[in-house]
Formats: C-alpha cells, sequence, structure tokens
C-alpha cells in the first residue's frame, strides 16, 4: 500500500483538476480510498461514511468512484453481480478471488501480466483500453480450515 496522505493528495489533486466539486462527503470518500488495504464495494464505502455524514448518498459514492475511475485513479473490479474497487493500486494487475470467503488478493507479481496487453496489441493490432484478469479458487486460510 502506498502512504495514505501521498495518495490523497493525488486523488484530491486529480479531481481538483477536473474541477469537481470538494464536498466534505467527497473529501471523506477519498481519505477513505486513500487508507483502503482491501477491495471495497461502493456499498462498504457509503456504510464507513454513513457513520460520520448520514446524509451521505450512494450516488455521491458512485460519481466520485466513476470520476477518478475515469483519471485511472481507481480500479474497478467487476465480479459479475458486484463491482470492487483498489484505490491504492489503479493500475491493471491479477486479482485472486476465494470461492469460499470472497476475499480478494493481489496477484501484483505476476509480472507476465503486463506483457499480455503489449502482445495483444502487438499481435492483434487491438488497443486496450482496460484489462482485467481475474483468478477464482480457495485461498489459504481456507484451504488450511477445510481442505
Amino acid at each position: 500500500m502506498s502512504d495514505p496522505e501521498l495518495r490523497y493528495k493525488t486523488l484530491l489533486q486529480k479531481l481538483q483538476e477536473r474541477g469537481s466539486r470538494l464536498t466534505s462527503h467527497r473529501l471523506a470518500l477519498l481519505h477513505l480510498l486513500a487508507a483502503s488495504e482491501g477491495h471495497p464495494n461502493a456499498a462498504q464505502l457509503f456504510e464507513k461514511l454513513r457513520a460520520q455524514f448520514p446524509t451521505v448518498s450512494l450516488a455521491t459514492i458512485y460519481k466520485t468512484l466513476a470520476l477518478l475511475k475515469e483519471e485511472g485513479e481507481v480500479l474497478e473490479i467487476d465480479l459479475h453481480n458486484d463491482s470492487r474497487y483498489d484505490g491504492n493500486k489503479p493500475y491493471p494487475h491479477p486479482h485472486l478471488v476465494c470461492n469460499r470467503c470472497g476475499q480478494i488478493f493481489d496477484g501484483d507479481e505476476v509480472a507476465c501480466f503486463q506483457a499480455a496487453d503489449q502482445e495483444i496489441e502487438a499481435r492483434y493490432h487491438f488497443q486496450v483500453a482496460r484489462s482485467q484478469l481475474l483468478f477464482y479458487g480457495t485461498c489459504k486460510e481456507c484451504l488450511e480450515k477445510n481442505p
């Protein structure tokens, strides 16, 4: 994870450059994303913010995530029936999804993933705008509990 304060400043700068409104709700969401260690969905972010800001709307969460995604500062992980967001590692990288507990792990060390986009572009003359690689399986903790 990157330094949360530095990450917050980067996210804030992107919204400022766009001329976006910087409401207290939006700033709190940026802090939450910058300090996030997992891959929360919009509802989880909403619940955390609602404890501090009872008037925050789910629409604010989705709009802010969409703006940050357009700026390349949030990576959306599409899990068919839900989207999760990675606010600390906005670059494409593999994710490992446990079928049992639902936890999502980053597969940052998989070096061939970065080369795949380049090979697809060179071989098929296909410009990749966004890539996502998900591996579904069982995590170590779940395997140890019940092989």
